[in-house]
């Protein structure tokens, strides 16, 4: 269970983020990628964030997260001065892809589709774990 400690802060290395990384694409010239943090996770001694990222359209999405991971120092840095005044010590900060998304949007594809996965289970792919 997260204390209210870690929901603060989850909640602000998420804004931040988000600003951080969407003004990093844009310096870089990648206007037309779209890029949210759905979720960050803190753990209990605050000092690891599980940041979980969103990239639309999917298909840059390997590609942006080997980007976002060579340039994580570079973005912990930023958050850090942004949030010297808030946090003691900066989280060391992990990314990872979050295809949530992805996963509804071909369960709806499924369910528009002929082939009702509710009636043949055996038509949707199993959701696999990274």
């Amino acid at each position: 269970m997260e204390t209210n400690r870690q929901k603060k802060i989850a909640g602000i290395l998420q804004q931040d983020m988000a600003e951080v990384i969407q003004r990093l694409l844009s310096d870089a010239g990648r206007s037309n990628i779209v890029v949210s943090v759905t979720k960050v996770r803190v753990t209990a001694d605050l000092s690891l964030a599980k940041a979980y990222i969103s990239v639309f359209p999917t298909k840059f999405a390997n590609g942006l997260m080997k980007d976002i991971e060579k340039m994580s120092q570079q973005i912990k840095h930023e958050i850090a001065q942004r949030t010297r005044h808030q946090f003691r010590r900066m989280p060391e900060l992990e990314f990872f892809s979050d295809d949530s998304l992805e996963y509804i949007d071909q369960i709806d594809r499924s369910l528009k589709g002929v082939d009702n996965p509710i009636e043949h289970p055996e038509l949707l792919q199993r959701r696999k774990k990274k």
